[in-house]
């Protein structure tokens, strides 16, 4: 079996669209999305119904709870708060519905997705430590867990001690356990603007994290110009 998890879409159709275009390329069996579809950037309804029209499920995130009020927005930084509320408004019913219904944990059968961690999914909290890694370890059942929410592709191994790695192959040999951050598709922040999603060859026991140029200043344009924060458009170009 193949995989594609994508995630951190944040309203970036033009990402999006860029992504999925390398997953058909790909030839993978499923696809799956490690949340946060909405935020940030101007088309969150048609990121929503392109996820749903390749039937991707998908967890959660804090952006996309915080968007039907499933969890505050307060500690939100401006940028982000302020789309946020202007998503609230541009959505629909329907869309709001999909959104407030997404889990936060989802079992697969090679896999477990989650947005930030595994041990507190609610808490919408970051792995950036050794210590938050083993933390959602003690947590997980199956022998990988795929993650997104800081934007930055890296993975944790639960070896003694644990450790971690930002190569974009990711070989699952030798340990019982890994953590994988797939990265952003809409925001990159690891100071490389290209899309990131993850391919899981199940066989192979392999992960790449594959990048992808797409159209930037076009996505930036479209946040500019629908009003969301000069901020949220000039960091697509920096990746960070």
């Amino acid at each position: 079996m193949r995989y594609a998890i994508l995630g951190d879409i944040h309203s970036n159709l033009e990402a999006l669209e860029a992504v999925l275009a390398d997953i058909a390329k790909a030839r993978v069996d499923a696809l799956y999305c490690v949340g946060d579809i909405v935020g940030y950037a101007a088309d969150p309804g048609k990121c929503i119904a392109r996820l749903k029209e390749i039937n991707c499920p998908t967890v959660a995130g804090n952006h996309d709870y915080g968007v039907v009020e499933k969890t505050s927005v307060e500690y939100f930084n401006p940028d982000a708060r302020d789309a946020v509320l202007w998503t609230r408004k541009n959505l629909s019913d329907q869309d709001k519905k999909h959104l407030a219904g997404l889990p936060l944990v989802l079992d697969c059968e090679h896999f477990t997705l989650a947005h930030g961690t595994l041990h507190s999914p609610d808490s919408f909290d970051y792995i950036l430590t050794i210590y938050d890694a083993h933390l959602s370890f003690q947590t997980l059942q199956r022998s990988i867990c795929f993650l997104g929410h800081s934007h930055v592709p890296i993975t944790f191994f639960n070896d003694n001690p644990i450790s971690y790695m930002i190569e974009p192959e990711i070989n699952l040999d030798g340990t019982d356990k890994v953590l994988v951050n797939v990265g952003s598709v809409g925001q990159p922040r690891d100071q490389d603007k290209r899309a990131a999603w993850a391919l899981y060859d199940v066989e192979k026991r392999r992960v790449w994290i594959r990048r992808v140029e797409y159209d930037v200043e076009a996505a930036a344009r479209k946040i500019l110009e629908a009003g969301l924060p000069q901020m949220n458009a000039e960091r697509l170009s920096l990746g960070r």
